[in-house]
């Protein structure tokens, strides 16, 4: 027994010792750092206390201006760089992006296929499957997948009336309806389905879509090695994907594509795109086709992101419209004037020229970027100017979006709602790299124009329709949901609806 408790002890101390050696790295180097915990690193208070974005926003905004282009952080035992030097950020995400296109996250394309995403795959493969799916992202593609979307809107302006039944109007949670909608939409569009989500809340596609965002495939009791150590991960054969939504995701796409290939019905949408491409590589044409898991993968994350980001920026934008009816005013005169020269139709061009709608939606995604910070990882390396500030090759390189975004420097009274910081002069004044909801350089988001588009669309009709206003149930000021990687409202956005006479 004696002998067990010495072993025990041994092993506790060489562990502690190891872990004390790794989390000295930044104080040898002499680079500026708050001093990790012995087990969790600059990570404690996550995810409990703080959202992990503001985490490292508030880092940033603690040593920006320190002398040093960034701060030493880790994730656990992973060796992290917050970048707090604007000029450092543009050269990770474009000049020296070949160092940086990796964003060094988890991913298992064999045992886990709905992983390898476009989001996540690295090297020759993630070069050759972007390339791959650009087209699919064009303008044209846009205008084509245009009508889909203007039609679901049309039921998500429906659903808000049917919820409206006195003059008195209406407290409604504004984030599941438009959740349900922008469900719809993606539902359409990369799957061919009509998912009915607005007709019925308890559709298949937003319960399994929500589950797919929240729930782990371990209970989340081996997020912290499969976050930590992704590559050992992948060996071990772990996977993330809950098996649920594995087997929901992989049926319906088997269903798509063996449905379409046997009709060849075409409708213009991006799973047209996908099979086209999976046709190719059934010919032999792999240099520009997908395998059937590659376009499994690619509809689940155009799915996810599309519904997640979307559904949450318009909660925001209705959110801060309430408190500000000037704004809002100001936002649906602009919808009605655009509207009228287009003989109150909803057009793709009609879209396009509602500028002050796209501020809206700009200086939303700054105050809440869905994804607010994004990852990189060293491939070599990497030296700027100054030898002594050298990043190590396997470093992750955090650029902290949300404290660069309420960096009163660059936007000035950050916590105000003030879409004219977005006019074309206003970002022209601006350094580029400082807004940053879609990532920048050549691993932003694909689909940031579709994601754009959808929103905007649903937006224009319910601000169209509808005044928002503050209610006694709205929360104000909102609680972000702390142990979600993305921002979101811990308790829903609860708003007053009224509907406006035409």
């Amino acid at each position: 027994m004696s002998l067990l408790l010495t072993l025990v002890a041994l092993l506790v101390s060489l562990l502690l010792f190891v872990a004390r050696r790794r989390h000295g790295y930044w104080q040898r180097r002499g680079i500026p750092h708050d001093v990790p915990h012995p087990l969790y690193g600059n990570i404690k208070d996550w995810p409990k206390k703080r959202h992990i974005a503001k985490i490292f926003g508030d880092y940033y905004l603690k040593y920006k201006g320190s002398g040093y282009p960034f701060a030493g952080f880790f994730f656990f035992f992973t060796r992290n760089a917050v970048i707090t030097d604007l000029e450092l950020v543009k050269r990770v995400l474009i000049k020296d992006f070949n160092n940086f296109e990796n964003r060094g996250i988890f991913y298992n394309e064999i045992d886990d296929p709905l992983s390898a995403t476009l989001f996540s795959i690295e090297g020759q493969k993630w070069r050759h499957l972007r390339h791959k799916l650009t087209p699919t992202f064009t303008s044209g593609k846009m205008k084509n997948m245009f009508p889909i979307v203007v039609k679901i809107a049309e039921d998500l302006e429906k659903t808000f009336s049917g919820k409206i039944t006195s003059g008195q109007g209406q407290v409604l949670e504004v984030v599941d309806l438009v959740a349900r909608y922008t469900s719809d939409v993606i539902g359409n569009c990369a799957f061919g389905l009509n998912c009915n989500s607005l007709h019925n809340p308890k559709a298949d596609f937003v319960t399994i879509g929500k589950r797919a965002i929240v729930e782990r495939r371990y209970g989340g009791l081996l997020d912290f090695f499969i976050f930590g150590f992704p590559k050992l991960s992948r060996r071990l054969h772990l996977k993330i994907t809950v098996k649920d939504v594995e087997d929901f995701y992989t049926q319906i796409v088997r269903e798509t594509v063996e449905y379409r290939l046997k009709t060849k019905e075409k409708r213009n949408d991006f799973m047209d795109s996908l099979i086209e491409m999976y046709q190719k590589e059934q010919a032999g044409n792999t240099e520009d086709g997908l395998s059937f898991n590659e376009i499994l993968a690619q509809a689940f994350i155009f799915f996810l992101a599309g519904f997640e980001t979307s559904s949450t920026t318009m909660g925001f934008a209705l959110y801060e419209l309430a408190q500000n009816q000037d704004v809002q005013d100001k936002l649906r005169d602009e919808v009605n004037h655009v509207l009228a020269k287009h003989n109150n139709e909803f057009t793709y061009e009609a879209i396009k020229e509602m500028k002050y709608l796209e501020q809206v939606v700009m200086e939303t995604l700054r105050k809440y970027p869905v994804l607010a910070h994004l990852t990189r990882m060293t491939q070599t390396d990497f030296a700027p100017e100054d030898p002594k500030n050298f990043i190590g090759k396997g470093t992750i390189v955090i650029i902290p979006a949300l404290g660069i975004h309420y960096d009163p420097d660059i936007y000035p009274e950050p916590e105000k709602f003030k879409p004219e910081r977005f006019t074309e002069e206003e970002i022209a004044a601006r350094p580029s790299c400082t807004w940053l909801p879609f990532g920048e350089g050549p691993r932003n988001c694909i689909g940031l124009r579709f994601g754009l588009m959808q929103t905007c669309v649903g937006l224009a009709y319910l601000i169209r329709g509808y005044k928002f206003s503050v209610a006694p149930e709205t929360e104000i000021p909102l609680k972000i949901a702390v142990k979600n990687i993305l921002i979101s409202a811990e308790n829903g956005i609860h708003l007053k609806v009224d509907k406006l006479s035409k």
